[in-house]
């Protein structure tokens, strides 16, 4: 017990088992390739025995989504180049889009208090620590550990998450907790008085620098308002598909620093020059 209570801490506080963990988690990835080959024949099978009707209906489906996103595209486009011209007249620095790198989910943390999954795409594809993480439709996570070939992500939901937000109609800024539950989110510090509504929209805000600003992360389904008390109760639905998507977004945002021209750059004062004095200074 004094030996588990010691490892707990160097891993913990100073990060000793790093190493080791990674090494472990290197020696178990054929096990859990292995352990993975039925489920993964399955869904092949499954796949292999859909009826032509089925496959049909989808590929049509598939191609309505796909006019209708395309159709936005060019919605998407014209606003980034406004936004763009905008940012460059304020000097400031704009964003010239994200990298992104698709990888699947290879298992599910069994752990009831955390919520949690495990991705197979790992450091040697260039994951890092605090990378967040989105599905088709809005943020699910970020990366909380990497091995070579693997990463851990932490879900939106988990109690130990936190994700800074703003509602998209107003701009107001507030925090998403993650209350343990797969379909809930919390929104625990917002007065009596905030401007917030149902169906109101939570987009990322930017602030902490771990996800990219104005991705989709939630919808308000609930807000009360209890008199006598500093905060009212709202909460959240995730809008990524938590429990059950496959293929996710590794992001990695991309920002170009602010150019100035060279008239704008203030001259250089040349220094005023001092008069010589002859006479030693006294100590």
């Amino acid at each position: 017990m004094i030996l588990s209570i010691l490892l707990m801490v160097l891993d913990h506080r100073f990060h000793q088992t790093e190493t080791l963990r990674s090494t472990l988690t290197v020696l178990t990835y054929p096990i859990q390739f292995l352990a993975e080959v039925p489920s993964n024949m399955g869904r092949w099978i499954t796949e292999t025995l859909q009826s032509r009707t089925d496959l049909q209906k989808s590929n049509q489906q598939l191609l309505h989504e796909n006019l209708k996103l395309r159709a936005e595209l060019q919605q998407i486009a014209a606003l980034q180049a406004e936004n763009e011209r905008l940012r460059d007249l304020l000097g400031s620095a704009y964003k010239i889009g994200n990298r992104v790198l698709v990888a699947e989910l290879s298992a599910m943390d069994l752990d009831p208090f955390r919520q949690q999954v495990v991705i197979n795409k790992g450091s040697r594809s260039g994951v890092f620590e605090g990378q967040a993480v989105l599905d088709a439709h809005a943020v699910m996570g970020q990366v909380t550990h990497v091995s070579p070939m693997t990463a851990t992500v932490l879900l939106i939901t988990d109690v130990e998450h936190a994700l800074p937000v703003q509602v998209l109609r107003n701009g107001l800024r507030t925090i998403a907790v993650g209350s343990g539950r797969i379909n809930r989110l919390e929104l625990p510090y917002l007065p009596n008085n905030a401007d917030i509504h149902n169906d109101d929209l939570l987009v990322t805000s930017g602030l902490g620098g771990k996800f990219p600003p104005g991705y989709p992360v939630a919808r308000i389904v609930e807000v009360q308002r209890q008199p006598g008390k500093p905060f009212a109760t709202v909460v959240a639905q995730p809008l990524a598909q938590l429990d059950r998507t496959r293929e996710v977004l590794l992001v990695w945002e991309i920002s170009v620093p602010p150019q100035f021209p060279e008239e704008d750059t203030p001259p250089t004062i040349a220094p005023t020059p001092q008069p010589m004095n002859n006479e030693a200074e006294a100590p």
